[in-house]
């Protein structure tokens, strides 16, 4: 249903006047910082340049896997839409790794009943031969399951884990699941077997497979390794339910050259600080995507937000006093290749790195607001929770938060940082698919979610308050 202007124009002055209403009361910004964070935050709600930056990302460049041409289109992309929003300084750091390439892949169930499977590789799998790998599949309800068969006991065989995620708001359901993705080769080659096959680490129903990373180890056998849809490794199930041989057939082309060294980026813009330039707000998202869909949820979202918050900021009459940096990392779906470049070259100066968050999950209005400061500074997070809550965002009991993805390392050094919990209960329906489209983002909730990074970028650059002690 559309909104009426009236309701537009009344949704606004409530929110202004809660935010006016506060002033008496919060210490930590003057009347006037008060109103001008009133009408910032307003603006932002009201605002689409989030959703374009979206749609110019997924549209002028796509997919962005580590190394591909759409990764190198994709560094000079954000480095013009920087300039264009209103950044101060904009910079790369080089980063460097290995590029994989997908290849093809197939899958079918040969016996006893005859299908073909959706199947997708790991990121980072061998392939099979080149004629395909045929043998009777051997079923493991978890990764312990497989982890519990004796070693070279699978000689012959291809392991397949059917452990099925469960769907939760805060996506907690993803961490049980995605051991196997990333481990669950190695372990399966312990155990003598030719090949792993994996229910997708994701919720949906759809018959498309979710990708991801995976990792070898020094020393073990490695194995082809690669995921089914969800209704694959149901019917697969069924079929070994019935207590007779199930041959299975995978064919991967999966490569890595290793004499090819794949070239990223960070990209890293700012808006410089007026008083206290070297004191850093950081906000974040990853550049890179995989190479299936068009990378809009993960992390296409987190990319335009912050792009967005900045440029709300940057239109003011002036600068807030602390610099406002935004960090594009590279290579976050590959091994954090990025964030750890970032830490190489910034590890010298984090304690300028006042607070800081990041966005790489959900899809859906942000609900929840978890610090993680300093007992000094909570009195200010209070403030910046009644800033929020207009926004239907609500402060946690607890103060522990550590910054999402790439800038989890900066709050491992040290950094404060703040977490901003969205609804991601459909988020893993999408997540490392060829669904990850720009038709799946709800544009108001980006709007709402663009408007709480804005509000926390400019309280904490404009507030004065040290998160540290």
């Amino acid at each position: 249903m559309l909104k009426s202007p009236f309701q537009s124009i009344f949704k606004t002055l409530v929110i202004g006047s809660a935010f006016l209403a506060l002033s008496s009361s919060a210490q930590t910004l003057t009347d006037n910082e008060t109103k001008e964070l009133s009408q910032l935050t307003n603006t932002a709600l009201q605002s689409d340049v989030s959703y374009k930056i979206l749609e110019s990302l997924t549209t002028e460049v796509g997919h962005r896997l580590m190394g591909s041409e759409g990764d190198k289109k994709s560094i000079v992309w954000a480095q013009a839409k920087m300039r264009a929003l209103g950044f101060d300084k904009v910079w790369t750091e080089e980063v460097t790794g290995t590029f994989w390439q997908r290849g093809e892949a197939q899958a079918k169930i040969i016996a006893p009943y005859p299908h073909k499977v959706v199947v997708i590789a790991l990121g980072g799998s061998i392939a099979t031969s080149k004629q395909g790998l045929t043998a009777q599949v051997a079923h493991f309800e978890t990764l312990a399951d497989l982890k519990a068969v004796p070693d070279n006991s699978l000689h012959g065989k291809i392991a397949f884990v059917s452990y099925q995620m469960e769907r939760h708001i805060n996506g907690k359901g993803y961490g049980p699941a995605v051991g196997t993705r990333v481990g669950g080769a190695v372990v399966a080659a312990k155990k003598g077997a030719s090949a792993l096959i994996m229910r997708s680490v994701g919720t949906d129903n759809n018959r498309i497979a979710h990708t991801g990373i995976m990792r070898y180890e020094a020393g073990v056998n490695k194995i082809p390794a690669a995921a089914i849809s969800n209704p694959d490794a149901d019917l697969l199930v069924n079929q070994l339910k019935r207590n007779k041989p199930v041959s299975f057939y995978l064919k991967l082309t999966a490569h890595t050259d290793p004499k090819v060294t794949a070239i990223s980026a960070n990209v890293i813009g700012e808006i410089t600080g007026s008083e206290f330039p070297n004191e850093i707000v950081s906000i974040g998202a990853h550049l890179d995507s995989w190479d299936v869909g068009t990378g809009a949820l993960d992390d296409g979202m987190g990319v335009a937000m912050m792009l967005a918050s900045a440029h709300h900021i940057a239109q003011l009459p002036k600068r807030p006093k602390r610099t406002i940096r935004v960090i594009l990392f590279a290579a976050e779906e590959v091994g954090l290749l990025g964030a750890k470049k970032y830490m190489e070259l910034h590890k010298d100066n984090m304690a300028n790195h006042i607070i800081g968050a990041e966005w790489d999950f959900g899809v859906g209005k942000i609900y929840k607001m978890t610090s993680g400061v300093s007992k000094a500074a909570l009195p200010a997070i209070d403030s910046l929770a009644k800033y929020l809550a207009p926004l239907g965002v609500k402060l946690s009991n607890e103060n522990n938060a550590s910054a999402q993805s790439d800038m989890s390392l900066m709050s491992a050094a040290g950094m404060p940082s703040m977490n901003f919990s969205p609804d991601g209960s459909k988020y893993f329906d999408y997540h490392h698919t060829e669904n990850d489209t720009l038709d799946k983002v709800n544009p108001e909730d980006l709007k709402q979610a663009t408007a709480v990074y804005t509000t926390f970028a400019y309280f904490a650059a404009q507030s004065g308050i040290n998160f540290r002690k």
